[in-house]
């Protein structure tokens, strides 16, 4: 196999990781994503957590992971995802040709059928998955977990031990003498999630909650977020946007309620208060005369003559429940001979 030589701040890798079974509680379904890019010449490497690979997805941890990286090189490789070029040409598609030409970098594509090429940033696939997400543990949020994958990628990974020219070196060491580029202003492309609002018509986004009127509790919700905004809108199924928001950030716990919700939600909790004394746990509620009255319809309803071939038994309320023994009889009849 041949080396490929890389020169300081040339190129980053990029891959999506496919990852099994998320904890249930993140509402991601059976898989989630990391997108993971390494500095091919030090080796250095982040990931971002993604519920989606769709391109909004990928701008949004493109962007998240060459902050972690320290900065932007000279040319962005990938292999052949829809997302970035047309699968069987290669060709750059034109929608990301405009988020290259906003980062100012270059995009070069693998061959078909040669993932080695990018053999820095799938070695980086291949520790991420065995080494922090087989040990992920099940009651972290997403939040969580990325902050978890950042500090081993900053305390394990950075750590790690690489031959130069002038003996052995830390990646960290290495990588901080790369020529890299300060990360500009994020793409503005649009991120859409779909959500279901809480009992309290809550929403939650990124570690955080939103409001939106009291009479769409547990509906549908598209949380719309402009990557370049400092904002998200909040819109129903058909596309119609309810409500705005200031975006907390990422993780923060923050419950965030415009006020036209809070009085709306105080008035339907109003609305629906009562001045009737709640039941005791040992209250005794004897039956009025509405049931005494309803319970006698029952019985009147269930009550028929006995006759001497039945079997008589009470039941529940009180009534006779009559069973005639002469149907068994005519149905058993000619059925006690041998043919």
């Amino acid at each position: 196999m041949a080396v490929i030589e890389h020169p300081p701040g040339e190129e980053t890798q990029f891959d999506w990781l496919e990852l099994p079974d998320p904890p249930a509680h993140w509402g991601w379904g059976s898989k989630a994503f990391l997108l993971v890019g390494a500095l091919a010449h030090s080796g250095r490497w982040r990931g971002v957590l993604a519920e989606s690979t769709d391109q909004p997805h990928l701008i949004d941890a493109l962007h998240r992971v060459c902050i972690g990286l320290g900065g932007l090189t000279r040319t962005w490789r990938f292999d052949r995802m829809a997302t970035v070029c047309h699968p069987g040409s290669g060709q750059l598609s034109a929608s990301f040709a405009a988020v290259a030409k906003h980062y100012g970098v270059s995009v070069a594509i693998c061959p078909p059928r040669r993932g080695n090429r990018k053999g820095v940033v799938e070695k980086a696939n291949h520790t991420a998955a065995q080494r922090w997400w087989r040990t992920l543990a099940d009651d972290v949020s997403v939040e969580q977990a990325q902050a978890g994958l950042d500090r081993w990628c900053l305390v394990r990974g950075d750590t790690r031990m690489r031959p130069t020219t002038d003996g052995k070196s830390t990646v960290a060491t290495v990588a901080a003498a790369e020529p890299l580029t300060a990360v500009s202003a994020p793409f503005p492309a649009v991120l859409t999630v779909q959500r279901v609002a809480s009992a309290q018509a809550l929403v939650s986004f990124r570690g955080n909650h939103y409001s939106v009127p009291p009479e769409l509790a547990r509906a549908p919700i598209t949380v719309a977020h402009r990557l370049d905004a400092a904002g998200i809108e909040l819109a129903t199924s058909s596309g119609i946007v309810i409500a705005r928001h200031h975006l907390a950030p990422a993780g923060a716990g923050a419950t965030v309620r415009d006020t036209g919700h809070v009085l709306a939600l105080e008035r339907a909790a109003m609305a629906a208060f009562t001045t009737d004394p709640p039941h005791r746990r040992k209250q005794r509620i004897p039956p009025g005369p509405a049931a005494r009255a309803a319970a006698a319809a029952v019985r009147a309803g269930h009550s028929a003559p006995a006759s001497s071939t039945s079997d008589i038994s009470t039941g529940e309320l009180g009534a006779e429940v009559v069973v005639d023994l002469t149907r068994y009889a005519a149905a058993a009849q000619g059925r006690n001979t041998l043919r």
